[in-house]
C-alpha cells in the first residue's frame, strides 16, 4: 500500500528540528550519537517504505508478504514528477543531518545514499520513460517469470492467486500507459531502433495462445498445490481472467509494435540518433559505472585491452598445438562438437559439478560466505531467445528460495564446455551469488543498502571473481583457461563495442564482425550480445571498469602492506559493506589500509 507522500514531510521537518536543536557540551555527546543515528536510519527506513511504490517486486523477490498484489504506477508526467520531488525531499532532509557524532559506517551510509538520490534526480534530464520496454529487460518478461510459478511469486493458498491478479491488473494499466508514452517518443523521435522492435514482438507474441491452458500465466492453476476444494473456488476465475484480460494486454501491445511503432522506428543503432543522445549517454556510462569518464577513453582502453587479451589467447592456441592462426583457431572452436554439449540436460549437470568443486576451493581466497545456497536452472523458453547466456537472481531474504542460477540452454552452440569453469565463478560463486546473498545478510545495514545495487559494483566484483580462479586452484586445463581468456575478452569489446555504437555512428553489422573477429563466440551469441548493448546503453561498460576498479584497489592494498597482505581480508572489506559506488568504496578501502599501515607501525 502507497503511503500518501504528504503524510512524511512534517514527520521529516520533526526530525530535522530534533538534529538542529542538538547540543554540543560534552555531556550531550552521548545522546546526540544515539539521536542522530537513530534520526538517520529512521530517514532511511522510510525511504525505504516509500519507495516501494517504484520497486513494488522487491518485497516479493525478499520472500516477504504485503505487496504480492502491487504494481508499478502508471507513466504519466504526475508520477514522474511526483517520483522527482520524493527524491529531492529526500535528500534535502539528510544533506541537513549533523555527521559529526555519527559512526563510520553511519557516514557511510550518508554518503552512498546522497549519491544515489543525486544520481536518481539527474536521470530525470532525460526521457528513459519514453522507451519504457525493451527486448533484455522489459518488465513484461519479469511479470511472466513471477507468472510461471517457478519464480518469487507464491501461489501456495488461494489469496496468492488473487493477490496475483491484482498485480497482473496493475500490469495490464501500465502497459497501456507504456504504449502511451512510446506513442509520445514517436512525436519526440526518442524511439528504438528498428532490430530491437523486431527482437520484442515475437516476445509479446509468445503470450498470446487461443488455448488459455497453453499461457504460462496458466501454469501455476494447472499444476497447484491447492486441495480440491481450494481450487475450486478460483481456478475458473483465474483463467478467465487470462483469457479475458492477460492476452488481450499483450495483443493490443503486438499490435501496436507491429502495425504503429515499428514502421517508424529508428534506422539507425545507437542513442546519439535521439535528441541530446549523446549527454544522455554520457550520463548512463555514469549510471552505470559510477565513474567520471569519457566514451573515447573508455574505446581506447578497450582496444588496448582486446589486443592483450587475443595475445594470450595465441599462447592457449600454441599451448594445444592448433596448427593454424588465431582466427582459424577461433573458427574451429565455433565448428567443432567437441566443444558444445549435446543436450540441456548435459548442459545444466555440467554446472551442477563444478559448482561443487569450487565450493570447497573458496576458502583458499575468502573467509567471509553466503549463509544461502543456489541452483542452477535452465533459462525459461518465453524469453530465452533475446535473454542473456546466462543469469542470477538473489535468494528470498526468509531463506525459503535459494539463489538461482540461470544457464540459457536456447542455443546450445552459444554455450561452449570451455566456459563452465568461468561462468560458473561469474553467476553463482564467488561472483554474483556471493556477493548479492552477503550483502542481504548484512542485517545491520539499513536496507536501502541490503538490497541496492551498483552494476559497476556486482558485475565488476563478479568479472574481478573469475580473474581469481587460478588462484582457487581451477583453470588447469588450457582450454577452460581459454574460457575465461573469452569471457574477459567478452567485457574487453562491450568497452569498444558499446561506445562505438552510441558515440561514434558504428552500424549493427560494423559491432558484429567487430566481434567476430577477436572472439570464437557464435555469431547468434553475438547478434545477441550487441542488440543487449542497443538495447541498454552503458550498462555493459560496467564489468570491466568495475573490474579495474577492484583490481587497483588490490594492487593499492598489495603494494602499501607489503607481507602484512592478506588477500581473505581484502576480499572481506569489499564485500562486508555491500554494493557501493566505486569512488565510496575507494576512498573506504584506502581508509582501512591506512588503518592497516598505522597498526603495523605502531606494533613495531
Amino acid at each position: 500500500m502507497m503511503i500518501k507522500n504528504q503524510l512524511i514531510k512534517p514527520l521529516l521537518l520533526l526530525f530535522l528540528a530534533g538534529l538542529l536543536s542538538a547540543c554540543d557540551d560534552a555531556s550531550g555527546i552521548k545522546k546526540i550519537k544515539s539521536d542522530n543515528h537513530a534520526q538517520m536510519r529512521t530517514v532511511f527506513n522510510h525511504y525505504f517504505k516509500q519507495s516501494s511504490v517504484y520497486n513494488p517486486f522487491r518485497a516479493t523477490f525478499m520472500g516477504e508478504k504485503g505487496s504480492n498484489d502491487t504494481f508499478l504506477e502508471p507513466i504519466t508526467e504526475q508520477t514522474r514528477n511526483t517520483r522527482l520531488e520524493f527524491e529531492k525531499r529526500f535528500l534535502k532532509f539528510i544533506q541537513g543531518v549533523n555527521q559529526d557524532y555519527l559512526s563510520e559506517q553511519d557516514k557511510l551510509s550518508v554518503e552512498a545514499f546522497i549519491y544515489a538520490r543525486q544520481l536518481e534526480i539527474e536521470s530525470f534530464d532525460y526521457p528513459m520513460h519514453l522507451t519504457p520496454i525493451n527486448q533484455m529487460s522489459g518488465i513484461h518478461n519479469l511479470v511472466a517469470q513471477l507468472a510461471s510459478g517457478q519464480s518469487a511469486q507464491p501461489f501456495d493458498t488461494v489469496e496468492d492467486y488473487r493477490e496475483f491478479m491484482a498485480r497482473v491488473t496493475g500490469y495490464i494499466k501500465w502497459l497501456e500507459s507504456a504504449e502511451n508514452a512510446m506513442r509520445t517518443g514517436l512525436e519526440q523521435n526518442v524511439i528504438h531502433p528498428e532490430v530491437i522492435v523486431k527482437k520484442l514482438i515475437p516476445q509479446f507474441a509468445y503470450h498470446i495462445k487461443e488455448n488459455v491452458e497453453e499461457s504460462i500465466y496458466a501454469k501455476p492453476i494447472l499444476n497447484s498445490r491447492l486441495s480440491p476444494a481450494e481450487l475450486e473456488t478460483i481456478k475458473a476465475d483465474y483463467l478467465a481472467f487470462i483469457e479475458q484480460q492477460v492476452i488481450p494486454a499483450h495483443q493490443q501491445m503486438h499490435d501496436f509494435l507491429l502495425n504503429e511503432y515499428l514502421p517508424k522506428a529508428r534506422k539507425d543503432f545507437g542513442i546519439s540518433g535521439m535528441p541530446n543522445g549523446l549527454a544522455w549517454y554520457k550520463y548512463l556510462i555514469k549510471a552505470n559505472t559510477t565513474l567520471e569518464v569519457e566514451p573515447a577513453e573508455v574505446h581506447a582502453l578497450g582496444l588496448k585491452e582486446v589486443q592483450r587479451i587475443r595475445d594470450e589467447m595465441t599462447q592457449v592456441k600454441e599451448t594445444v598445438n592448433f596448427d593454424g592462426d588465431l582466427q582459424e583457431f577461433f573458427v574451429h572452436l565455433r565448428t567443432s562438437d567437441e566443444f558444445y554439449f549435446t543436450s540441456r540436460e548435459e548442459l545444466v549437470n555440467a554446472y551442477d559439478q563444478v559448482r561443487e568443486q569450487i565450493n570447497q576451493l573458496t576458502p583458499k581466497l575468502f573467509n567471509i560466505f553466503p549463509k544461502a545456497d543456489y541452483e542452477v536452472r535452465l533459462t525459461e523458453d518465453f524469453r530465452a531467445a533475446s535473454s542473456a547466456g546466462a543469469q542470477y537472481q538473489a535468494p528470498s531474504v526468509d531463506g525459503s528460495r535459494p539463489g538461482i542460477f540461470y544457464i540459457n540452454g536456447y542455443n546450445l552452440k552459444a554455450q561452449p564446455k570451455f566456459l563452465v569453469e568461468t561462468l560458473s565463478i561469474h553467476e553463482a560463486s564467488p561472483g554474483h551469488h556471493f556477493q548479492s546473498s552477503i550483502q542481504q545478510e548484512l542485517v545491520d545495514l539499513p536496507k536501502f543498502r541490503r538490497f541496492g545495487s551498483y552494476s559497476v559494483y556486482s558485475e565488476g566484483w563478479a568479472l574481478y571473481a573469475e580473474s581469481l580462479g587460478k588462484e582457487m586452484g581451477l583453470f588447469t586445463d588450457p582450454m577452460m583457461w581459454y574460457g575465461r581468456l573469452v569471457d574477459e575478452q567478452l567485457r574487453a569489446m562491450r568497452l569498444v563495442v558499446d561506445t562505438g555504437l552510441h558515440a561514434m555512428d558504428w552500424t549493427r553489422q560494423q559491432a558484429i564482425q567487430y566481434m567476430l573477429d577477436n572472439s570464437s563466440m557464435n555469431e547468434t551469441d553475438v547478434t545477441a550480445e550487441v542488440e543487449r548493448y542497443m538495447a541498454i546503453p552503458g550498462q555493459a561498460l560496467s564489468y570491466k571498469l568495475g573490474q579495474f576498479k577492484i583490481q587497483e584497489l588490490r594492487d593499492f592494498a598489495t603494494m602499501q602492506l607489503g607481507d602484512k597482505f592478506d588477500v581473505r581480508e581484502f576480499h572481506t572489506q569489499v564485500l562486508k559493506d555491500g554494493a557501493l559506488p566505486m569512488p565510496i568504496l575507494e576512498r573506504k578501502i584506502k581508509r582501512w589500509v591506512q588503518s592497516q599501515v598505522k597498526t603495523a607501525t605502531s606494533g613495531t
